[in-house]
């Protein structure tokens, strides 16, 4: 399974998995731009590794910094003046943030495949979905024009798609959302990247189109050996594909964990709320759990604790609003950045109390 790991934004490697080399190591990685007269933190400080194989979801409400750390790390921010991205990204040993940008285009295409929400709006409406794929087999491989349309062939059979050879002269808009999706994954392994990157892959498709390409993604994952980042807000999907889990909020970790540690003993207020808003069936509720109020503007995010305002636990703690918590062990291999960590646990999952704190 994953593993966080940081002085500040992560957790130490458990004794079995520290010998393995990580694919990936992401260390204070944060993201700042000037607005005005505010220096604003949309990512903060955020650290983690990810091993050969491992699958990693990071979850959180819109606005947490769940994608704007992948496109930093990716080093697909736009290039403003007041801009700046901190930190060290290393991949396979490479340092992705001190690259020229020449360098970082070479090496994720061929190492790294992406996988974002809308594949109407990423693929390209005019060109058919071969060429797109055979553009990418090309563009990092000494693959001839022949080899690279029978490569195109294959990898549309390998994740599902039927009649591969008459769908590559097609068009995107000629294919369902879930057919589109798939030629996303397609183009993402197209190269056998060591590591695949989904942001919100599922999102707009409807549940059964989703169980589907869920199942695609693992299948290819598998198939090609690779690593993978999982973006989302969907605590089902993080559940189906991810090994360990980092939870955001307002830009920072403010958990992490095995996803079955996470999942049934969730030591931050956040995640219990996050995993309180889940339909369940056994539940007899006329309204689904919700967690009262947003979360914060960047320009005004709170003193001590950001979650302080919404919390079941920490409303009326002074040293929540005063203290910001530190990323620290609640648990094996589990991390919690909570003043009151120890107090999650005790929250009843099983009577309603958990929906009717978060409700309130």
């Amino acid at each position: 399974m994953g593993s966080a790991t940081s002085s500040t934004q992560g957790a130490p490697l458990p004794a079995n998995e520290s010998s393995r080399e990580p694919l990936l190591s992401v260390r204070d990685l944060s993201v700042e731009f000037r607005s005005q007269d505010q220096t604003l933190r949309p990512v903060d400080s955020v650290s983690y590794e990810l091993r050969p194989g491992e699958t990693l979801g990071i979850v959180g409400e819109s606005g947490s910094g769940k994608t704007t750390s992948a496109l930093a790390l990716l080093g697909l921010l736009p290039e403003l003046r007041d801009l700046r991205v901190t930190g060290e990204v290393q991949l396979d040993g490479r340092d992705l943030l001190h690259m020229s940008s020449r360098q970082r285009r070479r090496m994720l295409g061929a190492q790294v495949g992406v996988i974002f929400q809308d594949p109407l709006t990423s693929l390209n409406p005019v060109l058919t979905v071969g060429r797109q794929i055979t553009e990418v087999i090309q563009a990092h491989t000494q693959r001839t024009r022949q080899e690279a349309q029978q490569g195109a062939i294959e990898l549309l059979e390998l994740v599902g798609i039927p009649q591969p050879d008459a769908r590559v002269r097609q068009y995107p808009h000629e294919l369902s959302g879930g057919l589109r999706q798939r030629v996303m994954i397609a183009i993402a392994i197209a190269n056998r990247p060591k590591l695949l990157i989904a942001d919100e892959a599922t999102t707009a498709l409807d549940v059964t189109i989703q169980a589907q390409v869920i199942d695609v993604f693992r299948e290819a994952k598998t198939e090609i050996g690779a690593a993978a980042i999982v973006i989302s807000h969907d605590l089902g999907v993080i559940a189906e594909l991810a090994d360990h889990v980092l939870v955001m909020y307002a830009g920072r970790v403010i958990e992490s964990g095995p996803v079955d540690v996470i999942f049934n003993a969730p030591r931050h207020p956040y995640t219990w709320a996050l995993l309180a808003c889940r339909p369940r069936l056994e539940a007899r509720t006329e309204r689904l759990a919700s967690i009262p109020g947003r979360p914060p503007e960047l320009t005004a995010i709170p003193s001590g604790c950001p979650f302080h305002p919404r919390c079941p636990l920490g409303a009326d703690k002074t040293i929540c609003a005063e203290e910001t918590p530190q990323l620290r062990p609640v648990g094996d291999s589990h991390h919690a950045a909570c003043h009151f960590a120890e107090a999650v646990i005790q929250l009843d999952h099983a009577n309603g109390e958990r929906e009717a704190a978060v409700a309130k």
